[in-house]
Order: C-alpha cells, then sequence, then structure tokens
C-alpha cells in the first residue's frame, strides 16, 4: 500500500483572469498506507478541487503531491501510473457507465492495462464480489438494467479492477435511499477491512464519518482546519457548528439526556455506542 504526502498545495481557479479564485491554501496532509480518513467540509470548502489532484485530473498550482516519495505530476507520461495506484470514484459514478454489460464495464480499466484475458476475467470476478454483486446473475446484463444501488456498484468495482492502492470515493451514496446507502458503505467498510487499500471517503454525512473513518480531517475555505480522530474531531462541538457543520446526532441526543441528569457517557459517535450505553444505564437503575 502507498503513502500519500500532500505538501503545500496550492490552486487557483482561472487564474490569471479576473474571476480568479484560490481553492487550496497551502493544504498539507500525510496519509499512511492502510488509514481510513474521512474528509469533511461544507460545500464550497475545497474538498472535491482537493481529491481531483490526487490522480493528477488537476495539477496544483503550487506545492506538491508524492505517492511513496515519487511526484508523479512532473511528467505527464507518468499520470497513468498515478491513476493506477489512486483510484477516484466521482460523485454519481453511474453517470460514467457506456458498456453492454457489466462484465466489459468493469473489465474496461483492466483492459487497457494490456493484461491477459485471464488476469481481466479474475479481476473483474473478484472486483463484483468485493462490491456484494454475482457476477452469474448480473455479469451479463447490461448496466442500465440495474437499481441505482447496483449502477453505484458496477462502477466501484470498475475502479477496484484496476487494483488501487488508495481509494478515493466522492460521496459515495449520494443519491441512494436508506437502504442503498447502508448497502455501499457496508461494502466500503469490507474493502477497508480487507487490509489492501488506503481509503478516503468525501462525504458531509457525520454519520457516516463516525461509523467508518479511522480519522477525520476537516476543511474550511480551502484550507484543513481540524484533523484527528472522529470521537476526538467531535467533541468541537461548537467549532464545528461555527463552520456550518456539526456532530452525529446521536452524539447530541446523548449530550440532551447527561443534560436531564441521566448519568450517561455522551461520548457516543453510532448509534450501536449508544444502544449500548443506555442498555449499561438501563441495567445500573432498573431497580432503582
Amino acid at each position: 500500500m502507498s503513502r500519500l504526502s500532500i505538501r503545500n498545495i496550492n490552486y487557483i481557479y482561472n487564474e490569471g483572469l479576473p474571476f480568479a479564485k484560490q481553492a487550496l491554501k497551502d493544504v498539507s496532509l500525510e496519509i499512511e498506507a492502510g488509514e481510513f480518513v474521512g474528509l469533511i467540509g461544507h460545500t464550497g470548502s475545497g474538498k472535491s478541487t482537493l481529491i481531483q489532484h490526487l490522480n493528477g485530473l488537476i495539477q496544483p498550482t503550487s506545492g506538491e503531491i508524492l505517492v511513496d516519495g515519487v511526484n508523479y505530476h512532473k511528467e505527464q507520461k507518468k499520470l497513468s501510473i498515478l491513476r493506477q495506484k489512486v483510484g477516484l470514484v466521482f460523485q454519481y459514478p453511474e453517470y460514467q457507465l457506456f458498456e453492454e454489460t457489466v462484465i466489459k464495464d468493469i473489465a474496461y480499466g483492466p483492459s487497457n492495462l494490456g493484461l491477459s484475458e485471464e488476469e481481466i476475467q479474475y479481476r473483474v470476478r473478484e472486483a463484483m464480489e468485493q462490491v456484494g454483486l454475482d457476477i452469474e446473475k448480473v455479469g451479463e446484463k447490461s448496466p442500465f438494467e440495474l437499481s441505482g444501488g447496483q449502477k453505484r456498484r458496477v462502477a466501484i468495482a470498475g475502479i477496484l479492477a484496476m487494483k488501487p492502492e488508495i481509494l478515493v470515493l466522492d460521496e459515495p451514496t449520494a443519491g441512494l435511499d436508506p437502504h442503498g446507502s447502508k448497502e455501499i458503505l457496508e461494502e466500503i467498510k469490507s474493502i477497508f477491512e480487507g487490509g489492501d487499500t488506503t481509503i478516503i471517503l468525501v462525504s458531509h454525512s457525520m454519520e457516516e464519518i463516525a461509523r467508518l473513518a479511522t480519522r477525520m480531517v476537516v476543511m474550511d475555505h480551502g484550507q484543513i482546519v481540524m484533523d484527528g480522530k472522529p470521537r476526538d474531531i467531535f467533541k468541537e462541538e461548537e467549532k464545528l457548528i461555527e463552520i456550518g457543520l456539526g456532530v452525529p446526532q446521536v452524539r447530541s441526543a446523548m449530550g440532551r439526556l447527561k443534560d436531564l441528569g441521566l448519568n450517561v457517557n455522551e461520548d457516543c459517535i453510532t448509534v450501536e455506542e449508544a444502544v449500548e450505553e443506555l442498555y449499561r444505564y438501563w441495567e445500573g437503575n432498573k431497580n432503582v
């Protein structure tokens, strides 16, 4: 797995024009191999601009991005190597599906790597398993026959088939119903627990970050303003609210129970933690 180093990145849209806008301001970030980073921020905070730098879609105005110590941005011909190492799944990636069948769509990327047919088919099957798609049931179907959640999985599988060492997902549950969102998040969690992929998840949902991320990075006005474990950052509720964000609803609810006089631990950031804590409280007070 690869280590990602972002060093003093600045990016200016329409540089030199009257409508120039600085989207990133001296952003530095070190992401170790095997981390699950939740990248969060309000609209316009710079998070989408930042992730487009990670696989060379846009070039920094200044600063550098290194993958395992190599600056792939320096030479255009090296960007293809970078894009094999860093896989980027856009928001609504199903809009980029175009092949006749699910198998062909997922195989498109690996086919361009000059791999053997045997290796391509192995990667397609493996990627479909990673996202919970049955190759026998849907492999020969048109991707446009599938549900929204299934299309999203096909699109993610197409990136996974390239075997990226770093997987970047931009709002992977956007537009999905609760059931579809839950399924996608479970598959992402499973990919991470497989131990072979560093994940960067861009989300507006504090609940998603609380459930999945081992580290949380908060952006505001093109800068990183908070960086740490989600549980620690969620303690800074006032600061998060000040920049237009918040904390998981369950943490707010536990805080209100604490204010009402219940001796509960308000530092719960997932529903599962809250249920366990309330059960503990009930067991300790049912005979009172």
